[in-house]
Order: structure tokens, then sequence, then C-alpha cells
């Protein structure tokens, strides 16, 4: 998917989401995403470059750990969120970002809002860097 259009798909489904840099082998997104009504206003950014996956991190309100002091799950040493596995190709280049990283930020955002009450992550997926599948 040209990186033209992955620009024009975010800016049309997320019209609060600012394109801050694109070129045609890379972007740039800034944005806001509040997964429930009850939620705060989380800030992204989103970088992506041609061939790579893209990658996500939550600017504010900072991320931390939950009541009971355990690490944040399904992130990765970089704080980049932790949205899917590649290799079980859940994502792939000819898909739009808008259709599923952005949704599926949201969707962690709102495990991640339901782990700090519960200290059960209810998400799925598998731990980077863990063997074992929650």
């Amino acid at each position: 998917m040209p990186i033209a259009r992955q620009a024009a798909a975010i800016r049309f489904q997320y019209p609060g989401f600012k394109v801050v840099h694109a070129d045609s082998q890379k972007l740039k997104a800034v944005g806001e995403l509040q997964p429930t009504s009850r939620s705060v206003l989380y800030t992204v950014i989103l970088k992506y470059r041609l061939g790579n996956m893209p990658e996500i991190t939550v600017l504010k309100p900072e991320l931390v750990k939950n009541w009971l002091g355990e690490p944040i799950p399904h992130i990765y040493p970089n704080n980049n969120l932790c949205l899917h596995r590649p290799k079980y190709g859940e994502f792939k280049y000819c898909d739009l970002i808008s259709d599923k990283i952005i949704p599926w930020t949201s969707l962690w955002l709102y495990h991640y809002e339901n782990w700090h009450v519960t200290g059960t992550w209810s998400g799925g997926g598998e731990h980077p860097g863990k063997n074992q599948s929650k």
C-alpha cells in the first residue's frame, strides 16, 4: 500500500490525527484515542516505514505499572505497543493502517485500562519474549 494512500486513509478515518511527516517511504502521525467515553484521552504517535511493521507509542499520559506493581503487559522494551504478532500475518503491507493498527491501538488501551482495575490482561495474545500463550 503506498504511503500516500495510508496517509490519506488516516486523515479520512481519523480527522483528529495529524500526519506530521509523509514521503514515499515513511509516515509519522500523531493523534488522540479514547477507548471508551469514560477513558482518558491518549496521545499516540504512529511511525511506519514501507517494508516494516507500524510502530505505536503512547506519548501521554505515561503508561504505568498497575496497582499490583506488575510491569505493563504487551509492550516492547522500546515502549512500542504489542498489537499483533507479525509472524501470524495479521497485518499485511496491503492493509490500511487506519483499518487495523489504529483500532487495535484503541483496543489495546481498553485492555490496559481494565488491567489496571483487575490485574488481569484480558486482551489475549502472547507476551513479547515469552513462549507461553495467554
